[in-house]
Parts: C-alpha cells; sequence; structure tokens
C-alpha cells in the first residue's frame, strides 16, 4: 500500500474532501495470477436461478467483456492492476504500482505470466504504460470518452484487491474533476464504486464496457471515495511514449473547479458554467498574463469551456509554447480576455 500524501483539509468555498490519499497499489499478497473469480463471472445461471434484472444482466455482461483485458502487475514488494489498450501489448497501470522498476511481471487472465517492460511513467498524473510482446489472443478493453462523462452515470471497477484477481465491483461516477485536498493529484473521476489495495492501475469501465477512468487513490478512513484518471489524459501519455519515449504537457499554472448551476445561484455567480479559477500560480503563464483568482474561464480559443473536462480536452490538444486566447468572466460579472503562452513540464519516459 502507498501513502501518497497526509493533509488536513479546508473548505474551499466549492468543494471540501477530507481524509488521507492512499494509494491503491499493494504489497504482493498470494501472487497475482491464476484463474481468479472471472471463472465465476463466465457461468451461467442454473435452472431456478432468481431472474435477473437489466441492470444484473448488463453487468455480467459488461464483466465478461472487460476482465479479459485485465492484467497482474508485480514490481518487486508491490502489486497491483493493469488494463490492455492495444493489440500490440500495450497496458495502462499506475505509475506508483511499477516505481522505478523498468521491467514488472504481468499476469494475463489466462493464468500466463509474462515479463512487461515499463516504458514510461509520469508521477505526476499516476499513469505507467507497460509493453509485453505482441500475441493474437490477447483481450483488448475499449477505451472511452472521459471528457463526455456525466455524473450519475454508471460505473463498474475491475482490478485485483488484495491479491483476489479481476473482482468487478459497482456504482457510479459521483463527482468529476475532482482535486481532493491531501492527495497530489488533480483532475480526477470520484466514485463510490469500491475500490481497495490492489485495484490501482485497474480499469473503471461504463455501463457499455469502454474504459473511462484507470484506479488509482482512496480516501482513507472514509468509505466510498475512489477515484480514477481519466482515461483521455491516460491514453494521451501512452501516445507520447509510444511515438517519442517522453511526455511534453502544457503548462497552465491553475488549479479549477466546475461552476455547478446550484452553487452559482447561491453564491450570483454572473455565469451558471465554466471552471473558477481556485488557485493561481504567481508565476505560471496564467498569471503572467493577468488571469487572477476566482476568474471564471468561459472559452479557450474559440472553444466553449462548460466543465473541467472541457478544460482539459482543450489543453491537450495544444502544444507548449503555444499562445491560447482565455476569456474570463470576472465575479462583478465584467468580461476579459487574456493571450496565455503555455508553459512545458516534461517527463522523461
Amino acid at each position: 500500500m502507498k501513502k501518497i500524501v497526509r493533509s488536513a483539509a479546508a473548505a474551499t468555498g466549492l468543494a471540501l474532501a477530507v481524509g488521507i490519499g492512499i494509494g491503491v497499489g499493494q504489497g504482493l499478497v498470494g501472487g497475482v495470477g491464476g484463474a481468479g473469480p472471472e471463472a465465476a463471472i463466465a457461468q451461467t445461471p442454473t435452472a431456478g436461478a432468481a431472474p435477473q434484472t437489466s441492470d444484473e444482466q448488463n453487468v455480467i455482461r459488461v464483466a465478461r467483456q472487460v476482465t479479459p483485458a485485465v492484467v497482474g502487475i508485480a514490481a518487486g514488494n508491490q502489486s497491483g492492476s493493469g488494463v490492455v489498450v492495444r493489440r500490440e501489448g500495450v497496458i495502462i497501470t499506475n505509475a506508483h504500482v511499477v516505481g522505478r522498476a523498468r521491467e514488472v511481471e504481468v499476469s494475463l487472465a489466462n493464468g500466463e505470466r509474462v515479463s512487461g517492460q515499463v516504458l514510461g511513467r509520469d508521477p505526476t498524473v499516476d499513469i505507467a504504460v507497460v509493453k509485453i510482446p505482441a500475441r493474437q489472443d490477447i483481450a483488448v478493453a475499449t477505451v472511452g470518452d472521459s471528457d463526455r462523462l456525466i455524473v450519475g452515470q454508471s460505473a463498474i471497477a475491475i482490478g485485483n484487491p488484495y491479491g483476489l484477481e479481476r473482482t468487478v465491483t459497482t456504482g457510479v461516477v459521483s463527482a468529476l474533476n475532482r482535486s481532493p485536498r491531501g492527495i497530489v493529484l488533480g483532475g480526477l473521476i470520484q466514485t463510490d464504486a469500491a475500490i481497495n489495495p490492489g485495484n490501482s492501475g485497474g480499469p473503471l469501465v461504463d455501463s457499455r464496457g469502454a474504459v473511462i477512468g484507470i484506479n488509482t487513490v482512496i480516501l482513507g478512513g472514509a468509505a466510498g471515495l475512489g477515484f480514477a484518471v481519466p482515461i483521455n489524459m491516460a491514453t494521451d501519455i501512452v501516445q507520447q511514449l509510444l511515438t517519442t519515449g517522453t511526455i511534453h504537457r502544457p503548462y497552465f499554472g491553475i488549479s479549477y473547479e466546475d461552476i455547478e448551476p446550484e452553487v452559482a445561484r447561491y453564491y450570483r455567480f454572473p455565469v451558471q458554467q465554466g471552471v473558477i479559477v481556485v488557485q493561481l500560480d504567481p508565476r505560471s503563464p496564467a498569471a503572467q498574463a493577468g488571469l487572477r483568482r476566482l476568474d471564471i474561464i468561459t472559452r479557450i480559443d474559440d472553444e466553449e469551456i462548460q466543465r473541467g473536462g472541457d478544460f482539459q480536452r482543450v489543453l491537450r490538444s495544444r502544444r507548449p509554447g503555444q499562445t491560447v486566447t482565455v476569456t474570463v468572466v470576472r465575479l462583478n460579472g465584467s468580461t476579459a480576455r487574456f493571450n496565455v503562452r503555455l508553459g512545458e513540464t516534461q517527463v522523461a519516459g
């Protein structure tokens, strides 16, 4: 189990998160190979069994579809989960699962164990990419679109908690773009689908079986507070590592929250959608251009920013050194535009 950080939380006025962030990788417990619970999932209900609801039938279908692509990953005394996203043997997991290892042991759903090469990792978003030899019989998960998530939609977590291979739990997307105090990660998907030590690196999927996130952290001492890295953020890292061997990300220099209609009405904000600047690095490109704390970003260039997912999507499509025009609405209702030259955060592969 990896403890990311310990911190007492404080209210931001828009969100409150309390607890200790705990990475949900784990020490190796009883191995991560073997047939696993997916064998039970695949059984056909016997005659006389209780009738299944449509929701149950869908979870069974999704579990059958996704679990073959879920793998176990062991690196020294650490173990966790991963998910195969390309037929060439490309696996996404967490950076804290692989640590500083260059090679890891990967346990496939059929019980076979193979060696995997760590292509790179980005601890700032807790994502690592592992490559195993390409093979025709490998199962590959479908990748979804985390920028289109809606709070309240179904979420299914699959992984290897405490070495129990390919465990399936269900819940909902509880919130988006979470950056809870006490966790050194941001822009996370919050879910109440049960995740535990060993789930790290496993997929969070939607009701169609598409991967929407990579499970990464839980809040210690709390029930139903798990977090996942949005899959769009993870696949961007995969693409950069496969093409250049390094990770280059534009740096804007703020932390932010979504504007929810209820919050906007309560605080009498001039707009009811956008992202509000909660914190601002005074040396950042955003601050240098003139943005202030509590500015509400509503547009970047010609693209509307309604939620944090829009903000992340637009920044992922830009490159360090580019200049973007940022439109903000201030709390007095005035509108301002700023030209922000994006900085660069580079992570070696």
